[in-house]
């Protein structure tokens, strides 16, 4: 996977920078007043850019200025740029699918330009197909495929025998795919990146409490962690029970005591059973044993934080907090970003991780 690390002290909270169709257009740049744009684990990012509806004319009057479609119109490639002023980095791709008006009372009217990412048209494109001796990695290529995008895959190329996309979307079955099986999914530039979670790293950054960290908010909790996942089925062509077990699984970046060791210590064992899954394979019962064990532990730790504006920091970086005492102090795995830009406050970067480790006091 292509790494996009940066590092902190060489970033500056500028004005992002947006390109149309290939282009940095004047009037997009001058009328710019906000950008909101999120981006989650899931794939698929999306982007608000607001811009002031209103512009002077040559004759000294005003008049609106987007409704002619010259700068703007559905349809439209944008591509968001932000970070250090002289060399900035790419955080968005995608295509205009909505414009919304704005006009509020005793201000003035706003045009907000709503966007997707590469993922746009997995999302909209729903139909039935049944997958025989069906792999991830071959789904996550004929998505990539129909996009026009780049895959990117690691792994993932397990046989999963024959799974049923019914009414679905690309991009729904492809996520309830990785779902089960502890995979990433994300759109970079023009490649499709597929992995197993623990895999998955698109740079490093080191943030301090009352530096570029401005705030946080760090939670551990015991009351989703378990000693143990069990998964059961059946399989048809041998007639008998199939189980996956799974006591310890990947635990993502940092240091520390894990949620299961600390649960046995502060409470008691806890094993968990999850029988609503359809598994018919002793590899496919212990993969999703181990997904959702997986998944249950490196959330033990999460952190809210906000940030001085940082295209560093995106879902799959791995992010090193400082000053928040021992036991909070660690490296946690971005599952959530969101980079805003105002008039007021500037660019900004809010985001959510996780961590499967508690440090010691």
């Amino acid at each position: 996977m292509s790494e996009r690390s940066l590092s902190a002290q060489s970033v500056f909270a500028a004005r992002p920078t947006v390109h149309v169709n290939g282009n940095v257009n004047p009037r997009v740049a001058l009328l710019l007043v906000g950008m909101d744009l999120v981006e989650h684990e899931d794939g698929l990012s999306a982007l608000e850019l607001r811009l002031t509806n209103v512009a002077s004319t040559q004759d000294g009057d005003s008049g609106f200025a987007f409704e002619d479609e010259a700068a703007l119109k559905l349809g439209d490639r944008l591509t968001v740029y932000a970070g250090d002023e002289i060399s900035p980095r790419e955080i968005f791709r995608g295509v205009i699918s909505g414009f919304e008006a704005d006009f509020p009372e005793g201000s003035t009217p706003l045009l907000v330009a709503l966007a997707e990412d590469g993922l746009q048209g997995a999302r909209m494109h729903r139909r039935t197909k049944t997958w025989d001796q069906c792999t991830i990695a071959q789904v996550a290529r004929d998505v990539a495929g129909q996009l026009g995008l780049t895959p990117r895959i690691t792994g993932l190329s397990d046989n999963l025998g024959t799974q049923v996309q019914f009414n679905e979307s690309d991009l729904a079955f492809l996520r309830r795919l990785l779902g089960r099986h502890f995979g990433d999914l994300q759109v970079v530039g023009t490649d499709l990146q597929v992995a197993p979670k623990q895999e998955a790293q698109r740079g490093t950054v080191t943030l301090s409490l009352h530096g570029q960290l401005r705030r946080a908010r760090v939670f551990a909790d015991l009351s989703h962690q378990v000693s143990e996942v069990t998964v059961t089925g059946w399989d048809p062509a041998q007639g008998r029970r199939v189980t996956g077990r799974c006591r310890s699984a990947a635990r993502g970046p940092g240091a520390g005591r894990t949620g299961g060791e600390l649960l046995q210590r502060a409470l008691h064992q806890r094993p968990h059973h999850l029988s609503h899954l359809a598994v018919t394979t002793e590899d496919e019962a212990r993969s999703l044993a181990e997904a959702a064990f997986s998944d249950r532990q490196r959330r033990f730790v999460t952190v809210h934080g906000a940030a001085d504006g940082n295209p560093a920091l995106r879902v799959g970086t791995h992010v090193t907090l400082e000053g928040l005492g021992p036991r909070f102090s660690n490296t946690y795995y971005i599952t959530r970003c969101r980079h805003r830009y105002d008039l007021e406050r500037g660019y900004e970067t809010d985001f959510t991780a996780e961590c499967a480790f508690f440090g010691n006091p």
